[in-house]
């Protein structure tokens, strides 16, 4: 086993390590990771290395001026900080912390962790038809290529017809062969029989017999006692099958099946209070609820875009650096943040083509009545898979935070998603409320 062998399992032991995917949501550090990977801190063993042990350091031939003088001291080496001074200053123990590397994973990954993790299991909707490709030949059609006739298929509704005009010949013939009877009783007679026999054969096959075997019975009764009746099938197996009666109407032509494949694309429009009442702590709630909802929703689809709105009572789009850290000393008007993205998706991303998420977070202040008599209807005009809001009240719920409760009692039992966090412990049942929502 070489050293690189060993530094692959080492670091299969710091994977093995790494923070647990709750922890890290709740509590861990989401500021070392990117919009397209995950880095999930991990603790790496140290891996074993030679090194000189600093008592051999000196001595003839390892100073590093050369040949030592006459009288020089030989074999004592030189002081190193943290060996043995008393003044605590430098070599601490338990000072440091340990060396920390990163476990990095996919939006992908992590998606699918955190379904195991919360139970869920979201199937992303495709939209827009990128691409129409025939699949197999499953399909039937009265028209088309030579090529394409289905034979089989042509064979069997042929060979139907043909098992249900048969009938036995002969058994018809004795029949005419009754005293007194003519084509029209015989005729009638093999109808009640349910023998499929035209009136045309039965005068021909009549007229075709000799006159002195018209009366060779007399009576059917005594007909049917003499003669046994063959059925198609055994006639079949003796004789086989000259000919199959094929129609036009029986022709099918095989055509392959049109498979649609559409490209799951989602857009997720992100709405922030950034008033003066949302202090740090809030902020840092919002970051923690957000985050982990861009980089499930990116591992889901095939193509995620994000919008990143913040208001306090107007609203303006930001980039999604400038989302988790902006504040402003103004006022709150919740609707004014959902008529930009009302703008925004409409003149970007057409429902017809575009899974829809929007999600808001605030502390539930807003201006008088603007819950019930604009974000409500504003909400209820936009298309979207799922709408959501997520209350962040450190300290519990304020006097004048209602919002998130008249959205609540609104919606009860329509797609809209409400959930409160008062610390990062109620993060990730914030995120399962939201994700969970989806109908």
């Amino acid at each position: 086993m070489g050293r690189r062998d060993d530094l692959d399992r080492f670091r299969e032991v710091g994977e093995e390590r790494r923070q647990d995917l709750s922890e890290f949501i709740q509590y861990g550090d989401l500021g070392a990771s990117g919009p397209d990977s995950v880095n999930v801190p991990i603790k790496i063993v140290d891996l074993p290395e030679f090194a000189y042990d600093p008592r051999d350091m000196g001595g003839v031939g390892q100073g590093q001026g050369g040949t030592p003088d006459v009288g020089d001291p030989v074999g004592e080496p030189e002081p190193q900080p943290g060996d043995g001074d008393d003044d605590g200053e430098d070599g601490e123990p338990g000072e440091e912390g340990g060396d920390h590397e990163y476990y990095e994973m996919d939006p992908e990954e992590f998606a699918a962790e955190l379904d195991e993790e919360l139970g869920l299991d979201l199937d992303p909707k495709g939209k827009k038809v990128i691409e129409e490709t025939e699949g197999d030949f499953t399909d039937i059609t009265r028209s088309g290529p030579a090529s394409t006739l289905d034979f089989e298929r042509l064979f069997k509704q042929g060979l139907k017809r043909k098992l249900a005009m048969d009938f036995d010949e002969e058994y018809l013939k004795a029949a005419l062969k009754v005293d007194g009877w003519g084509p029209a009783t015989v005729f009638e007679w093999a109808r009640d029989q349910n023998i499929p026999v035209s009136r045309a054969w039965i005068d021909d096959a009549y007229a075709s017999m000799p006159a002195d075997e018209r009366s060779k019975w007399d009576s059917i009764e005594e007909m049917t006692d003499d003669v046994d009746r063959e059925s198609t099938a055994t006639r079949i197996r003796r004789e086989g099958v000259d000919e199959v009666p094929f129609r036009r109407e029986d022709e099918r032509y095989r055509y392959p099946e049109i498979i649609e494949e559409r490209e799951k694309n989602v857009v997720v429009v992100n709405i922030r209070d950034v008033s003066g009442s949302m202090r740090e702590s809030k902020r840092e709630l919002v970051e923690r609820t957000f985050t982990p909802l861009d980089w499930y929703l990116t591992g889901k689809y095939d193509n995620a875009e994000f919008v990143y709105i913040a208001h306090d009572a107007d609203a303006w789009e930001v980039d999604r650096e400038e989302f988790f850290g902006i504040r402003s000393g103004g006022g709150t008007r919740i609707s004014s943040a959902y008529e930009l993205a009302s703008e925004i998706l409409e003149a970007e991303y057409p429902w017809s083509e575009w899974n829809r998420y929007v999600f808001a977070a605030g502390d539930s202040e807003n201006s008088s009545n603007d819950t019930e008599n604009n974000v409500i209807p504003l909400m209820e005009s936009i298309p979207a898979n799922l709408h959501a809001y997520v209350e962040t009240q450190p300290s519990g719920n304020a006097i004048n935070a209602t919002h998130a409760q008249e959205l609540e009692s609104h919606f009860e039992d329509d797609n809209v998603a409400v959930a409160y966090i008062e610390g990062p412990g109620d993060v990730l049942d914030a995120i399962e409320t939201v994700l969970s929502a989806e109908q």
